[in-house]
């Protein structure tokens, strides 16, 4: 347990030190552009699985 509270402890100073310095923009912006990125490989994906003409796998 001690082990999580290190590793909360660890995230919030990274955390703060983004917030403290400015980087929360820079970070903010990365974000947003990995959330397009990810959006257009589903897209591409699920059109070529589409294309295929395979249904897809059924989750056991």
């Amino acid at each position: 347990m001690l082990s999580w509270a290190f590793a909360f402890f660890v995230l919030a100073l990274v955390a703060a030190y983004m917030g403290f310095y400015g980087l929360a923009g820079t970070a903010a912006i990365i974000a947003k552009f990995l959330l397009v990125v990810f959006l257009v490989l589903l897209v591409v994906s699920a059109f070529s699985g589409a294309l295929r003409g395979r249904p897809p796998e059924e989750m056991p």
